[in-house]
């Protein structure tokens, strides 16, 4: 297996170094990154080079592992598509609604089959455990959810002082980071949003709320940026929130209400799942999963922080999961991953509107939109 990088940051270093131990045979060729930053953990040897383009006609890769700022991924998953080589990108895939619809014009005449996307947490345990019981009829009908992520202090200040801060570069925060909350409740709801409402702003990330002490200032430089990075949290140029709430109206008639906050000294990721004939709660952070009929007999309950392999770490144990589950597509030992590009895109465009909503001050109806994206067929492309 040929793999040709596009940005060798800590992201897809950590990913890539997962990739290698279980796909031994995995051979890195070359990469192109005009900042290289984590690059000895790719290795210090691999050839670099000017254009993902002049990468790909050189090294004639089997997979281009797209890991650059969100912003270059179109013209990134563009070249590959026409080299015809496979694809795995980080979320999320595109920053914009424009870049929504060209990626969706490729994808229609290249296949959906070639793209992988990282949207981690449908790899998890949690998810996995959740299925099974989605499956199983467990929860009935979903009829509402509410689910939450909330970061650290160290990790919202990253986001501040990070390129990730300017909607231009990173979509926004929602599209950037909750992307893989969307695409959960998508999966959970069987169905993708109508119509959203939302509200938020930046109230934590402000120069009245800088630290006084040099102790506490250290706490906002824990995580470090390379990449068109700014010093000061409190101070930085960036146009994200710090919190926002978002009320979601699926296709189907369930609902969803979602809170998002960058300044929580004790961090939770939390879901709950109601449904006609029983409910599923659970918390990344804390490793739990618990389901509960309604005539509330325990159905299941998950603790994910004990045994041999328990689900912590990067993303609560999911990275290596994802890894394996790929690994083995490639190998073609499965024919399918619990993810795929399209389910990416959906979230995106969820993700967008959520921003729309909240910027505008208006009730966004994706009516129109989805009618749009579902005309390129690719549900039904492979």
């Amino acid at each position: 297996m040929r793999v040709a990088v596009a940005g060798t940051g800590l992201r897809p270093a950590h990913v890539l170094s997962i990739m290698r131990e279980e796909m031994p045979e995995m051979q890195i060729v070359g990469y192109f990154d005009p900042q290289p930053t984590f690059l000895d953990q790719i290795g210090a040897d691999t050839p670099a080079f000017d254009s993902v383009e002049a990468m790909l006609e050189a090294t004639k890769p089997d997979m281009l592992f797209v890991g650059s700022p969100n912003v270059f991924h179109l013209d990134q998953i563009r070249a590959g598509l026409e080299a015809g080589v496979r694809i795995f990108t980080e979320k999320p895939v595109v920053v914009s609604m424009e870049e929504t619809f060209a990626l969706a014009e490729l994808l229609a005449k290249h296949g959906t089959d070639r793209v992988m996307v990282g949207l981690v947490l449908r790899h998890s345990r949690h998810m996995v455990d959740l299925r099974a019981a989605l499956s199983q009829g467990q929860l009935g009908q979903i009829t509402s959810l509410e689910a939450n992520e909330h970061i650290g202090p160290y990790h919202g200040a990253f986001f501040m002082r990070d390129w990730r801060r300017m909607m231009k570069w990173s979509g926004g925060f929602m599209l950037e980071k909750c992307c893989h909350d969307i695409d959960l409740y998508n999966m959970v709801t069987g169905s993708r949003p109508k119509r959203i409402a939302s509200f938020g702003g930046r109230k934590s990330f402000v120069p009245d709320n800088a630290p006084s002490s040099n102790s506490e200032n250290d706490i906002f430089h824990v995580k470090k940026s390379v990449w068109n990075s700014v010093d000061d949290p409190f101070r930085s140029d960036g146009d994200i929130i710090d919190f926002q709430t978002a009320i979601c109206s699926y296709e189907n008639g369930a609902s969803l209400a979602f809170h998002t906050n960058l300044n929580v000294p004790d961090e939770h990721r939390r879901f709950c799942v109601m449904g006609t004939h029983g409910m599923a709660e659970g918390d990344f952070v804390r490793g739990y999963l618990k389901v509960t009929a309604r005539d509330g007999t325990r159905l299941a309950d998950h603790d994910y922080t004990k045994g041999d392999h328990p689900a912590t770490g990067n993303h609560y144990g999911a990275d290596n999961l994802m890894v394996r589950d790929i690994v083995a597509f490639l190998r073609e030992e499965t024919d399918s991953l619990p993810v795929g590009i399209v389910d990416a895109l959906e979230a995106g465009v969820a993700a967008m509107a959520m921003d729309e909503a909240r910027i505008e001050g208006k009730l966004v109806d994706l009516t129109e939109t989805w009618a749009k994206f579902d005309a390129y067929g690719l549900r039904g492309r492979g």
